[in-house]
């Protein structure tokens, strides 16, 4: 087990110091060290960029799209949803309707 000594604080070892009149310790002679010959690095050439197609935004359907209106009056061409009530159209997917706001899908029957 190490002894702890209490109230002495450890001091660091004590450096070498050369006295005046004497020469300092000579360092053995170190070799330069050879660096192998560097080429210059060349850099890509930058391409011009290319400008990106604009986006298509879509167009929201008019609301007589979903209608047909006869003599007798307006007919509605889809269901509305039936967890969201009236006002919100299911799309029309060929064998099923489904819900744009909350996901509900009814099949149709074959």
């Amino acid at each position: 087990m190490a002894e702890k000594t209490r109230g002495k604080k450890e001091q660091p070892p004590e450096k070498a110091v050369a006295k005046p009149g004497e020469k300092p310790a000579a360092k053995p002679a170190e070799k330069p060290e050879e660096k192998p010959e560097e080429k210059p690095v060349e850099k890509p050439v930058e391409k011009p960029k290319e400008k990106k197609p604009e986006k298509v935004k879509k167009k929201k359907k008019p609301a007589y799209t979903r209608y047909k209106v006869d003599i007798s009056g307006l007919t509605r061409l889809r269901p509305y949803c039936e967890r969201c009530g009236p006002g919100y159209f299911m799309a029309d997917h060929g064998n099923r309707y489904a819900c744009g706001h909350c996901g509900f899908t009814r099949y149709k029957r074959a």
